[in-house]
């Protein structure tokens, strides 16, 4: 079985929009700050070294929970999930992309996004910048 392994630099107050894999696990590695993660019920705030894995059907996230920039490698399984980032690249190329468009890529790789209950919550402990207030799209 192949992987993708990807690179996720955070700044201070960013958060990835909450998002879930029908296709793919998610294996995350903290190499430098602190990472939060939320998987289903799980919440971790991780350091250097630190580990959380992601299993499809699970909505999840990840932010910078400290005061620093962070960074994290993710191994993404089974691989093939790596052409949704050269597809959304494609996207971001032509500006704000379409929510119509951007919803159909989406689901052309099994990725739902959602807004659960919690998100606020995690949001407000961490001074995060909400994704939907800067109209970001998800990375993984």
């Amino acid at each position: 079985m192949s992987a993708y392994v990807v690179e996720h630099p955070f700044a201070v107050g960013a958060i990835a929009p909450v998002h879930q894999h029908s296709r793919e696990d998610e294996y995350s590695i903290v190499l430098e700050g602190e990472m939060g993660f939320r998987s289903g019920d799980r919440e971790v705030v991780l350091g250097p070294g630190g580990y959380i894995t992601k299993p499809r059907g699970e909505m999840h996230t990840m932010w910078n929970a400290g005061t620093a920039p962070a960074r994290s490698i993710e191994a993404i399984t089974p691989g093939g999930f790596e052409r949704y980032f050269h597809d959304l690249a494609g996207l971001l190329a032509e500006g704000r992309p379409d929510p119509e468009a951007f919803a159909e890529l989406a689901a052309a790789y099994g990725l739902t996004f959602g807004r659960p209950a919690w998100l606020d919550d995690v949001v407000r402990r961490y001074g995060l910048t909400a994704p939907w207030a800067s109209g970001g799209v998800a990375s993984s």
